[in-house]
């Protein structure tokens, strides 16, 4: 779907008006409608994964080796029903953080409009990813009540670095998943369309993130760099280990508590999401957000 948006007259540039403009030229070329792209009239076919097996997270496990084929399709399937609950519930966060720092500012700005484009983006996303999990057959999963509180909490104080790095963390890790599920063949068809729009979108929104972070950390002294590493660290945990919630197993029919225990202690996945966090360990650390005190709940995360 093309999105035709008129050039403004030229005023004194600068680099983030600059890389501003090229997020709102890109986004004009492409960007999709979830609503006529996806298909939701094809009854879902349960002979397909919700996810690429091996990032299930019983993967590799005894238990998953008992499982049968059908079993694990349909653990797939809720966990990717999970996963995109979370991002529903994290860019619900994301809306009202970059709100924020928008509020008041002039709107003929080109990085005020990429910032309005994004906000509609992840409007989009959630609305898709709600769809996607009615149609799994899945529940509206909810984080735990504590990380909701948290998130309240976060929305709520998290600015400049702190707000755009916390972003970008939970937009790469969600991002090597779905390029990895939207390749998938054994992923049913419309996920992996969910999951290709998905990436295409947020490959624009994490460039932002990025470059409002370097932005951002250029003029934060050591106090407010060691705070909002912190911040940013304990917000990433509370993201990635609401991903998947305790209740997908039971909903699937298989025994919650086994599930929870070898999951737990499953090194195959811990390994996969080690892995696909390099590149945004090796950013955070460029950046100096990477700390001492950070370091402990990146590793509690499996992040690094």
């Amino acid at each position: 779907m093309a999105i035709s948006i008129s050039r403004p007259e030229t005023r004194s540039r600068t680099p983030e008006n600059d890389m501003a403009r090229r997020l709102l030229d890109s986004s004009a070329r492409l960007s999709y409608d979830p609503l006529t792209e996806v298909d939701w009239e094809t009854p879902l076919d349960e002979g397909f994964h919700g996810t690429s097996p091996e990032w299930s997270t019983l993967y590799g496990t005894e238990y998953w080796n008992e499982l049968t084929d059908a079993q694990r399709k349909a653990l797939t399937r809720q966990e990717a029903a999970s996963v995109a609950s979370t991002g529903i519930w994290f860019e619900m966060i994301l809306q009202q953080m970059v709100l924020r720092d928008i509020y008041a500012k002039d709107p003929t700005d080109d990085t005020v409009q990429w910032a309005l484009t994004e906000i509609a983006d992840e409007c989009r996303h959630s609305i898709m990813f709600a769809r996607g999990a009615k149609k799994l057959r899945a529940p509206a999963y909810r984080p735990h009540r504590a990380a909701v509180e948290l998130g309240r909490f976060f929305k709520t104080v998290a600015f400049g670095e702190a707000a755009y790095a916390a972003i970008l963390v939970a937009e790469e890790v969600l991002d090597v998943m779905q390029r990895d599920w939207m390749r998938d063949e054994r992923v049913v068809p419309f996920v992996r369309t969910i999951n290709n729009i998905h990436v295409v979108e947020e490959s624009r929104h994490m460039r932002f993130a990025r470059d409002e972070t370097r932005r951002h950390l250029a003029r934060a002294g050591r106090v407010r760099r060691q705070i909002h590493s912190f911040l940013i660290a304990v917000a990433s945990y509370v993201i990635v280990t609401s991903m998947v919630n305790r209740k997908v197993y039971a909903n699937a029919g298989l025994d919650e508590t086994r599930a929870l225990r070898e999951a737990k202690a499953n090194e195959h996945h811990k390994s996969m999401m080690r892995s696909s966090c390099s590149g945004l360990m090796d950013f955070l650390a460029s950046v100096g957000l990477l700390t001492r005190p950070a370091l402990f709940f990146y590793k509690r995360a499996h992040l690094i």
